[in-house]
């Protein structure tokens, strides 16, 4: 199978995706906007071809480029893309193609959170008020509707990205001030409450894998407060009654929005008195290292699972759910380099082996901007079968791990 792949070689995880598909036996393709040599090495590797494109933004002229460059060509049989604002450009591919998968119209569904909510919300699934607004007027009079607190966040953005909480009309309008770069937003009822995922791996519309993921603490805390080492954890046990109403709620979802086969990556609200709350659906899996936490959790890999389901349209990973994983992402004190690292060894002697990553940033390298990127200066990743104790580990790791810039 020809598969073309667009972005494979960014965010980070996508180059195990393609090694997925190709041990699955397909020949892939790579579709992005950089020179080829600055692919990592494992996409590279992989890659039976590849086409540079100018933009990757400039969606019809990347469709003219790829039907001139695939004409007399083997025929392109996939067109695949797990990277978040490439998810039209791929449903555009695979309608000038013929090729079979999400088309335009079904993936808008995946994008435009207004879009999404109202398909999950005619099923019968409890959403968030909503209202689509692209003038701060019409923001003024959404959240007038759905009251205080209120959140605004990007129409088609990714995870917690220029997402705000307002709470009066004073933060409203700072809120505005910050987002004179969007175009188009959705103002939505904030929903207080633990945030968890729900995380398909699906063929021909049927479940073939899923996880269930928890943030500590919610997102938009951690995106407002450097100093937080912000965690995602999976959990080991998705069968209990804490979580039972939101794998339920995601099931109805996939089948609401008629998903067939690939990732998705889910996040809805838990409320104190026990209620489950959409919260938004992504077609592709989740960031920031979570899928390698699904890995750890069971001892597999969902990479090539994925693959297997994308190309062969099965899954035979065995699935046996082992650990509770959980990343803690560091955010170092200061500007500028890292200077040192405190307690790092203190913590793998007092840990051992139930630390399974350690991916900090080194001495003398830069920071990165905690605001742009969950994984900030790097992360620990450790697991444990039992909930409290990797909590209590992860939360260790949170206060005893210290960087330093200057």
């Amino acid at each position: 199978m020809n598969v073309l792949m667009i972005a494979p070689g960014y965010p980070a995880e996508m180059p195990y995706f393609v090694r997925g598909m190709v041990r699955a036996g397909a020949k892939v393709y790579g579709l992005s906007d950089v020179p080829e040599h600055q692919l990592p090495p494992m996409a590279r590797q992989h890659l039976s071809g590849y086409l540079q494109t100018p933009s990757l933004t400039d969606e019809d002229a990347v469709v003219r480029q790829v039907q001139q460059a695939t004409r007399g060509n083997d025929a392109v049989e996939r067109v695949i893309c797990m990277w978040e604002p490439g998810v039209i450009l791929a449903a555009k591919l695979r309608e000038a193609l013929g090729v079979p998968g999400m088309g335009v119209a079904q993936a808008e569904l995946f994008r435009d959170k207004d879009l999404m909510k109202q398909a999950v919300g005619d099923a019968g699934i409890r959403v968030p008020k909503h209202v689509r607004a692209t003038t701060n007027d019409e923001v003024r009079a959404g959240v007038e509707q759905v009251g205080y607190p209120a959140i605004v966040k990007p129409i088609a953005g990714a995870g917690s990205m220029d997402t705000f909480r307002v709470d009066d009309a004073a933060e409203l309008e700072s809120a505005l001030a910050k987002m004179g770069h969007i175009d188009e937003v959705n103002v939505e009822e904030f929903i207080d409450g633990e945030e968890y995922t729900y995380d398909t791996i699906c063929v021909d519309g049927e479940i073939k894998y899923f996880n269930v993921g928890f943030y500590r603490p919610r997102p938009l805390i951690a995106r407002s407060n450097e100093w937080i080492s912000p965690q995602t954890l999976t959990l080991r046990d998705v069968d209990s009654e804490r979580v039972a109403g939101g794998v339920a709620m995601g099931k109805a979802v996939l089948k609401a929005l008629n998903f067939q086969t690939g990732f998705t990556h889910m996040e809805w609200y838990k409320k104190p008195d026990g209620e489950v709350v959409f919260g938004e659906i992504a077609a592709r899996p989740p960031g920031a290292h979570t899928v390698d936490l699904m890995n750890f959790g069971c001892d597999f890999s969902a990479y090539d699972g994925y693959g297997e389901a994308e190309i062969k349209g099965t899954f035979s990973q065995d699935v046996q759910r082992k650990y509770n994983s959980v990343n803690i992402f560091k955010r170092a004190e200061g500007q500028g380099r890292i200077t040192r690292i405190e307690g790092l060894e203190e913590l793998k002697r007092r840990f051992g082996d139930a630390i399974v990553v350690v991916d900090l940033l080194r001495v003398g390298e830069e920071r990165r901007n905690w605001i742009l990127t969950l994984v900030s200066d790097g992360y620990v990743c450790l697991r444990h079968p039992d909930l409290q104790t990797a909590m209590d580990m992860a939360d260790a790791v949170g206060t005893d791990l210290r960087l330093y810039a200057s």
